[in-house]
């Protein structure tokens, strides 16, 4: 049952009074009627009217086997009557054991340690300070690796460290008196990389990097065997690879990893997003035994990774990570994806025909269509948005590209559903009090 229509003014009043929404201008958010979700099932999102919407983007990329999945709604349970919350400083649990060992089992190879955190940007912080205090501890000439290789357009997260080698001067830029300096490589440009590396020869700690989709760029895509070329350059000069699967991991791609595509085993790997389905905040940094075994020694030597946070390793989120691997397992979850991979594609290269749209790019379930380029002021991105949601759907733009990422388990009726939302939103978006294709382009 939806909630009364008092209750439902009253949140928004509350909404408008007290938050303060992520990426989003304010002064814009309170002039609209905003969506307040209330429950979900399945891949649907319901609001306190009873609308339905499709979860066209997983939750903000993350949910992967639906809402409410009785799987991991019974993991989560079961584990409340046990313990919610206990510190892995100085202890540890039955779920973060287990869901270590499952995660080192399906992981890429090389890759034994498990560093529990509760953000993609925590995981990526961690993997970067893991690579700085590993050569400083190295000692000699390798404490001269101090500097980190990042892709232009990069997205590894908004705290310091991760924004450091972030790529996005939207997002970044602001902060630029705040952050170090690291060096930038042309994505899918290995000679760039090649030139980086030769000017600064023995200097570079890693190469920290999304493998094969730069999500928050734009679903932008790189060539077949980049990723391999930067790991082997990266072996030919001493440096470390960091893969940020944040966003890639967990079957978006059509494998667990995106890694796997090419055959690839970073040194650090960061997860999070879909590893616990969706459900809770759960990130974890995996590491290879030798830089593990780079931070033993005595307790006097002070070579312990000063790093952690109060909910690392959280029950129940470890609970309902195991629960997610388990589904994963139980519903062959990847295997049923490859034909709505192909679906999607097909899909797609109808959108990619309408005149207001320039390009879809696109891997396994990422998806992004970018718009022509419209006037910033139009926002058109963000009226394809709402269109999208008056029609039953919830997508959300990067600019005037428009993300589709549908949670894995998605039916094909529903994903042809999506597809369709998506298609007429934009094409209402563009002709609604705009006069067509003839709106004011940007310069």
């Amino acid at each position: 049952m939806s909630v009364r229509a008092a209750d439902h003014t009253e949140l928004v009043a509350g909404d408008r009074d007290c938050l303060w929404h992520p990426f989003t201008q304010q002064r814009g958010w309170a002039g609209e009627e905003p969506v307040i979700i209330e429950r979900a099932e399945g891949t649907d999102l319901i609001d306190t009217e009873g609308r339905r919407y499709i979860d066209g983007v997983s939750s903000l990329w993350c949910n992967v086997h639906g809402h409410r999945h009785p799987v991991i709604d019974a993991a989560v349970r079961d584990q409340l009557d046990r313990v919610a919350h206990s510190t892995m400083l100085g202890l540890t649990h039955p779920g973060a054991i287990r869901l270590a060992e499952r995660l080192v089992d399906i992981a890429p190879t090389g890759l034994t340690r498990c560093f529990y955190s509760d953000s993609g940007s925590t995981a990526a912080e961690i993997a970067l300070k893991m690579a700085f205090q590993y050569w400083a501890q190295r000692g000699g000439e390798h404490a001269r690796r101090t500097r980190f290789v990042s892709l232009r357009d990069a997205y590894h997260g908004d705290t310091i460290g991760s924004v450091s080698v972030g790529g996005i001067d939207l997002f970044h830029a602001t902060y630029r008196p705040l952050l170090f300096d690291t060096l930038k490589a042309e994505p899918g440009d290995i000679s760039d990389m090649e030139r980086l590396f030769a000017s600064h020869h023995g200097e570079i700690a890693a190469v920290i990097m999304e493998p094969l989709v730069q999500g928050a760029a734009g679903m932008l895509v790189h060539p077949p065997g980049y990723l391999r070329a930067v790991r082997e350059l990266c072996d030919r000069h001493g440096a470390l690879l960091i893969c940020d699967e944040v966003a890639t991991g967990f079957g978006r791609t059509g494998r667990m990893f995106a890694c796997e595509h090419e055959d690839v085993a970073p040194d650090l790997l960061c997860i999070a997003k879909g590893i616990t389905g969706g459900y809770l905040p759960l990130a974890a940094t995996l590491a290879t035994e030798e830089i593990y075994e780079g931070f033993l020694g005595e307790h006097a030597e002070f070579r312990t990774f000063f790093h952690g946070h109060t909910y690392t390793g959280n029950p129940l989120a470890c609970a309902a990570g195991l629960a997610t691997l388990d589904v994963f397992e139980q519903e062959h979850t990847l295997e049923r994806l490859q034909p709505k991979i192909e679906l999607l594609g097909e899909l797609l290269d109808e959108v990619a025909a309408l005149p207001a749209v320039a390009e879809v790019r696109r891997l396994g379930f990422m998806s992004g269509i970018q718009l022509v380029d419209y006037a910033l002021e139009l926002r058109m991105g963000h009226r394809v948005t709402l269109e999208a949601r008056r029609l039953g759907a919830i997508v959300r733009p990067l600019g005037d590209t428009v993300i589709l990422m549908p949670p894995l388990a998605i039916s094909e009726g529903d994903l042809r559903r999506l597809v369709a939302i998506t298609s007429e939103a934009i094409a209402t978006a563009i002709s609604h009090d705009a006069g067509g294709l003839d709106l004011p382009r940007a310069a």
